[in-house]
C-alpha cells in the first residue's frame, strides 16, 4: 500500500524488519537499506535506468533478498515545496511498483539530499570519479536515514 504520511507508514510495517530509500533519478536509482532494527540506512548500489520492468526486476531481486518490507521513496519536491514533473514521475513509479511487489510504500521530502550527500563525500576527500559512481545510493542513504529518525519518534 502506498502512504502518504509516513505517521501512516509505521504501523503497516512489520516488527523488527528491513527498509530500503530509493534516490529516483532519469538516469539512475539510488538504493540503501536499513538493518532489521530499523537503526541505520546503508548505501548499497546505484542501479543505471534502462525500462521501468528492467529496473522493477532488479529492485525487487534486491527487496526479496533483504527481506524488505517497506520502501521510502525520495520525493523531488521544489525549493518552495510545491510538486513538479518529477514528483508525478515518482508517484507514477511508487503505483507501478505497487503492482509487482506486496511491500509497503512512502514518500519522504528529498530537498537536499544529493547536497548532503555531496558535502559527505568531499569531506570524506573522494575522488570526482568515485563521487559519480557512489553519490546517487549515497544520497538514498540520507533519504533513508530521515525516515529512520522520523519513525523513531512516532
Amino acid at each position: 500500500m502506498i502512504h502518504e504520511e509516513i505517521a501512516d507508514f509505521a504501523p503497516a510495517l512489520p516488527p523488527i524488519t528491513a527498509l530500503a530509500g530509493l534516490d529516483l533519478g532519469t538516469k539512475t536509482i539510488g538504493v540503501a537499506v536499513s538493518d532489521s532494527l530499523r537503526q541505520v540506512a546503508t548505501p548499497l548500489e546505484t542501479i543505471k535506468r534502462k525500462k521501468f520492468t528492467l529496473d522493477a526486476a532488479r529492485l525487487i531481486e534486491i527487496l526479496k533478498d533483504r527481506q524488505i518490507t517497506g520502501v521510502v521513496l525520495g520525493l523531488p519536491r521544489n525549493m518552495d515545496g510545491t510538486e513538479g514533473p518529477r514528483c508525478q514521475a515518482t508517484r507514477a513509479f511508487a503505483r507501478n511498483l505497487m503492482g509487482l511487489w506486496p511491500g509497503e510504500i512512502t514518500f519522504w521530502d528529498e530537498r537536499l539530499s544529493t547536497v548532503a550527500a555531496e558535502r559527505a563525500l568531499l569531506e570524506a576527500d573522494t575522488s570526482r570519479k568515485r563521487r559519480a559512481e557512489v553519490i546517487d545510493h549515497v544520497a538514498a542513504s540520507y533519504i533513508l536515514q530521515g525516515a529512520l529518525d522520523r519513525l523513531r519518534h512516532l
